[in-house]
């Protein structure tokens, strides 16, 4: 039996979809509410957190966590579906410690909110920085210093 199958059979209404992609490179996605209780019984063979990301979808959020077992030697993709009008998700800094700052870094230019991180701010903005500029519907705007125009025609 698969760690694939050992989560599914573990958590049956909880795992979305599993696939394994090669003999170590593992995905599964699983429901937000039950992302906690899943990640403590994944921590027993997937002891490194490496990576935390977000992805904007059309529709949906997703948090992507990035898992290495040192002793399998198998990486596990966990995606956590989340909906746009509620882009919140509890956080597993109790459960991996490096989650802190790839936490802090999606909040930032995604606008996930983690709930229960123990210092959810900006990292990588200013705390006046207004929105999140990677999401699709962030609007980008036109500096002043820039207007277009090469210093041949005049624009400096």
């Amino acid at each position: 039996m698969t760690e694939l199958d050992e989560l599914k059979n573990k958590f049956p209404d909880a795992v979305i979809e599993v696939k394994l992609q090669r003999e170590r490179r593992l995905w599964a996605a699983v429901k937000r509410d039950r992302l906690l209780e899943i990640c403590k019984y994944l921590k027993q063979d997937f002891d490194h957190l490496s990576c935390i990301s977000g992805v904007d979808y059309a529709d949906r959020f997703e948090v992507v966590y990035h898992l290495w077992s040192y002793s399998k030697k198998k990486l596990l993709s966990l995606k956590v579906p989340i909906p746009k009008d509620d882009p919140a998700i509890d956080s597993v800094t109790a459960i991996w410690k490096a989650a802190d700052w790839h936490e802090r870094e999606t909040y930032d230019m995604f606008g996930v909110v983690f709930e229960k991180h123990p210092n959810l701010t900006r990292i990588l903005l200013p705390e006046d920085f207004e929105g999140h500029p990677f999401r699709k519907d962030y609007k980008l705007k036109e500096s002043p210093w820039f207007s277009g125009k090469s210093p041949e025609e005049g624009s400096l």
